[in-house]
């Protein structure tokens, strides 16, 4: 679901690339727009860590990066990724849970078939199914620690219209976490510099105790993406650790 990143750095001065940089030619059925786009991911470090540890995805480091800062995925912790297509997120995940070790659970769930993966439960579903929260609750054995999403739909080139619709998503994944978390849990999600990113925050401000920005190293520095990251779910009243225990 998560949709590629285009676009690239140009040339250095005098229009000439920078030294060892990788080129692709012009020619063939490619647009301006894809060569472009191939040559980020050819002389991306990032791209090049990822294959060589074993990592679907670039945006591994990015999760790696937020954890190492906030410490979202604890030891035995229950992770729901929406939009999970390839799997990087879930791969990080359930390293840091212990899925290696049989703690914690992690599940993925994506319109797109994932490719399985080692001690993760992945699902071809969409989350915004009437379905989706009981099915991944039913799958962690009980609620969240942390809902996360690294989606982004489809690029239209019109920077207010994919604004817009990742905006969308993001609000949406907020209502699927208010849904599925146990309290004290985390939510994290992929926004845009727009504007309206600002409202999304405002209202998380009323179910978590903290509320902010983040932007990871591994997030391109000419990319207009940010995370938002809310910790502290208030809770539900109908969460079973939300109700009065019987002594």
């Amino acid at each position: 679901m998560s949709a590629s990143e285009r676009g690239g750095r140009g040339a250095g001065a005098g229009g000439k690339s920078a030294p060892g940089r990788q080129k692709v030619r012009k020619g063939g059925n490619r647009t301006p727009s894809q060569r472009a786009w191939l040559e980020r991911q050819l002389n991306d470090p990032y791209v090049a860590r990822a294959k060589r540890e074993g990592y679907r995805s670039r945006a591994a480091f990015k999760l790696i990066e937020i954890d190492d800062k906030y410490r979202l995925l604890k030891p035995g912790g229950r992770v729901i990724d929406l939009g999970a297509a390839p799997g990087g997120w879930a791969q990080v995940a359930a390293a840091r849970v212990g899925r290696a070790t049989g703690r914690g659970r992690v599940v993925g769930i994506d319109l797109l078939p994932i490719d399985p993966l080692p001690g993760i439960d992945l699902i071809e579903l969409d989350f915004m199914a009437d379905e989706a929260p009981d099915r991944l609750r039913e799958l962690l054995d009980g609620e969240a620690d942390l809902v996360m999403s690294d989606m982004a739909a489809n690029a239209t080139g019109h920077r207010k219209t994919d604004h817009l619709k990742i905006m969308g998503l993001a609000e949406a994944a907020a209502e699927f976490a208010r849904a599925v978390l146990a309290p004290g849990g985390a939510y994290l999600a992929k926004v845009l510099q727009g504007g309206t990113e600002n409202t999304l925050l405002a209202d998380l401000k009323r179910d978590f105790a903290v509320v902010r920005h983040v932007k990871p190293a591994a997030s391109r520095s000419d990319s207009a993406e940010l995370y938002v990251l809310a910790t502290g779910f208030r809770g539900r009243a109908d969460s079973p650790a939300s109700e009065p225990s019987e002594d």
